[in-house]
């Protein structure tokens, strides 16, 4: 997730808060919940303080087992950075000898690779970054340093030694959050949905597609109105383009950005939002759901792999049976929404039937995506009884050597509206 807004290294250095936590951990504790809370706190062993100074980059602890993470935004969004930085809390609280640090609001592209090359130099064991435009700096950085361990989310590169890659199928979620839009906007007797998206890269492409595929089993009259936003965090850009999109007729908009505005939104409109990323995004009644991650069992899992010398940098892609995402609402321990409870109970239930076979690793993403699919134009992409392969939804050409797509990405599904930039 995420692309590219350059600034100057001053800049980027005056912007970037960090944190750094020392851990000792004495054992495991539970899984975090899948209900939705507030930030955590750092557990008892991981002992935080702030750094000395707004442009320090944060220091290792010898003896440790360091870990850096490099974060798009705040680490208290409400969003995508919340949830990594939840999964990195999660990693100091269950792995001994753990030490683990922090840096947000690092724009993406030349300046960031900065950033991780400063991490490496201080000897940094395994540094994190959690968005899409941090993919080629930190491949030029891993070549540099080949003794430590970097791990990319959202991409598609890797060197197949120390520059693993990494992401999920939040696809997943989103095509049942889509059941659920279809649903509501079915039931309101508008069937006219919105997406807010960022950034025409693979990502959004795939999630908006799948957002659409599932919205049509409840609602096959429904079509799909794009806006984009060509940013990941600013809410006064999301609010404006989810007011643009609910002022152009929609009753459920989508976001693929970071901040709970088409919620927000939403609530002032008297319609639906679905957020995204952190289940703490959908807080009021007119958000619908939110998919969202939990990355502290993987993160912590890759940890140790590195530790103990056993990693095999490439590519690794989870399902929803990972135990890594969820849509809120319909975990364990959660209510939904007001806005689901007058859905017809056929509609809901099916949600929750596809759900259960989600988690238990019988419905994955290749059933999001099984033919017959058509595009926007009209073109069938995907016959009936046929399945993508990886490559097809997660990188475009030329990608990683051997990896090309075959059923490229490169159209929108059909009842979508629009054309994607070139």
């Amino acid at each position: 997730m995420k692309a590219s807004r350059p600034l100057t290294s001053l800049v980027l250095l005056a912007a970037a808060a960090l944190l750094v936590s020392a851990c000792s951990s004495g054992g495991a504790t539970p899984a975090p919940s899948t209900a939705a809370s507030a930030a955590p706190s750092v557990a008892a062993g991981c002992e935080a303080g702030a750094a000395a100074g707004l442009t320090q980059i944060p220091d290792v602890v010898d003896g440790k087992f360091n870990v850096a993470m490099v974060l798009i935004g705040p680490h208290n969004d409400g969003g995508w950075s919340q949830a990594h930085y939840e999964g990195l809390v999660y990693l100091c609280e269950n792995m001994p000898d753990a030490h683990v640090a922090y840096i947000e609001n690092v724009p993406e592209g030349t300046d960031s690779e900065q950033v991780f090359r400063s991490l490496a130099r201080k000897g940094f064991d395994f540094i994190i970054g959690t968005s899409f435009g941090y993919m080629d700096p930190m491949a030029t950085v891993a070549e540099e340093f080949p003794d430590q361990t970097f791990l990319h989310l959202t991409g598609y590169k890797s060197n197949g030694k120390n520059f693993g890659n990494f992401f999920g199928a939040v696809e997943d979620m989103k095509f049942l959050a889509g059941m659920l839009a279809g649903s509501r906007a079915k039931l309101d007797g508008n069937p006219k949905i919105g997406y807010m998206a960022t950034f025409p890269i693979p990502e959004e492409i795939r999630l908006g597609n799948a957002i659409m595929l599932g919205v049509k089993k409840t609602c096959p009259e429904c079509t799909m109105d794009v806006r984009w936003i060509n940013t990941w965090h600013d809410p006064v850009i999301e609010k404006e383009a989810a007011a643009s999109l609910f002022d152009a007729g929609a009753q459920v908009v989508f976001t693929g950005a970071d901040t709970p505005a088409v919620a927000d939104v939403a609530q002032e409109k008297g319609k639906w939002g679905v957020t995204y990323d952190h289940p703490g995004s959908c807080k009021v009644d007119a958000c619908l759901t939110a998919p969202y991650w939990i990355w502290g069992p993987e993160y912590t899992r890759i940890a140790e792999l590195v530790k103990a010398g056993t990693y095999k940098a490439g590519y690794e892609y989870f399902d929803a049976d990972a135990g890594a995402m969820g849509l809120f609402g319909f975990m364990e321990g959660q209510t939904p929404q007001p806005g689901i409870k007058d859905l017809p109970a056929a509609d809901v239930q099916l949600v929750k039937d596809t759900l259960a076979k989600m988690l238990a690793g019988e419905f994955d993403r290749f059933d999001v995506f099984a033919g017959p699919i058509t595009d926007n134009a009209g073109k069938q992409v995907l016959a009936a009884g046929e399945t993508l392969v990886q490559p097809d939804l997660d990188q475009f050409p030329p990608g990683a050597p051997g990896s090309e797509c075959t059923v490229c990405m490169k159209w929108f599904a059909e009842g979508i509206n629009g054309e994607l930039p070139e």
